[in-house]
């Protein structure tokens, strides 16, 4: 009975607000989207994919021009 309540324990995935989930079932995509929310996922028979829909920005370095590339 322990076996059984860990295994539904560990079975129950949360997506953040900024996350979306794809669901695999056997190797396959079964069309289910998940939004924000928590549901379960069965260990032997899906598994989920998490998709970060954050919007990642990176420091760019300034380009000045220099006189070895510029020329008359």
């Amino acid at each position: 009975m322990i076996i059984v309540v860990l295994y539904l324990l560990t079975s129950i995935k949360i997506l953040r607000e900024y996350e979306r989930g794809v669901i695999f079932r056997l190797a396959a995509c079964c069309r289910s989207r998940k939004a924000p929310a928590s549901f379960l996922v069965f260990a032997p028979i899906d598994r989920i994919v998490r998709v970060s829909l954050r919007v990642d920005t990176l420091e760019v370095p300034s380009q000045d021009s220099s006189p070895a590339t510029t020329s008359r």
